[in-house]
């Protein structure tokens, strides 16, 4: 049985969305345990939350988007640079200990009245009915954590539901397929030296275990060493991934019925965005098309 913990009716933008329990997992775990190092995976975490809200930007221009759903807030990288911006924020993560923290960042970076947090993971909203969304994001590797088929499944048609007709759905992960092929076992990460930690270096690395299932899953084992002089300390955070590709992940985007799929390669980024598209429009489209065709089918055979 799925362990799960008590959540609250919260009214939230445009509607109101209840949950009758969090889902958790082993991956809401490694969360909770990594939350208050999580700004370790970053060089500098300021610096990329200011380049995620000028990419975000960049990719919304033209789509008439008021409204956003970070649907894996984490420590409020995206959450955050959004409503810095000016959009209208709800955030949400599986993760307590994440939520927070980005509610402590919100608070600090002076945005904490902008955002609504909620501790949620894709299937808790996947399970709400109803919504009239203008985006919805999800970044930072959290869609490949849906191991089975159904649960991305589940997940992409809960986005559709929650999305107004014409809004944008846009998901970034690790682009996985450059590595498929050699399956590399250690990924380097990050040294932070002493004058930015109080005098301790930390070392952040990552060593692989690839499993070929089905199906295909990699465990990233996140290595965190700090330490000075001839003393360090250890510390292993496990987590599983589905290594999806881009061709994997259109599949489910057109099954659950969206649209005008953009694929971006963005450094080692793979960020995909897609339409809900009006179903009348797209029936009428359809229509036009087929009396087009025995319009043309038509004149063809007054011409034999």
């Amino acid at each position: 049985m799925v362990p799960r913990k008590p959540f609250v009716l919260a009214g939230i933008l445009a509607g109101t969305f209840l949950f009758g329990g969090v889902v958790m997992s082993a991956n809401t775990d490694y969360y909770d345990t990594l939350a208050e190092d999580y700004h370790l995976l970053y060089r500098d975490w300021e610096a990329s939350m200011e380049r995620e809200g000028l990419m975000l930007r960049r990719w919304f221009k033209d789509r008439k988007i008021v409204t956003v759903l970070d649907a894996s807030c984490g420590t409020g990288t995206q959450a955050i640079a959004l409503a810095q911006i000016g959009y209208r924020v709800l955030a949400s993560d599986p993760s307590a200990n994440m939520v927070k923290k980005a509610q402590e960042n919100a608070l600090a970076y002076g945005v904490g009245d902008r955002i609504h947090f909620l501790q949620a993971g894709f299937l808790d909203i996947a399970r709400m009915t109803n919504g009239n969304l203008d985006a919805i994001v999800t970044k930072g590797d959290a869609f490949p954590h849906l191991i089975t088929d159904r649960d991305i499944e589940e997940t992409l048609a809960g986005f559709y539901r929650l999305l107004r007709i014409g809004g944008t759905v846009l998901i970034g992960m690790l682009d996985f397929e450059p590595l498929l092929e050699e399956r590399p076992r250690f990924m380097p990460g990050r040294v932070h030296d002493p004058i930015a930690n109080q005098g301790e270096r930390i070392v952040v690395f990552e060593v692989w275990d690839w499993d070929d299932g089905p199906p295909r899953i990699v465990t990233k084992n996140k290595f965190i060493v700090r330490g000075e002089s001839d003393s360090y300390t250890t510390k292993v955070y496990p987590v599983q991934c589905r290594p999806l590709t881009a061709e994997e992940v259109q599949v489910v985007l057109l099954e659950a019925g969206f649209v005008d799929i953009e694929v971006i390669h963005d450094r080692s980024e793979l960020v995909m965005i897609a339409t809900k598209p009006d179903p009348n429009a797209t029936a009428a489209s359809i229509a036009s098309q087929r009396l087009k065709a025995m319009k043309a089918e038509e004149i063809g055979h007054e011409g034999t």
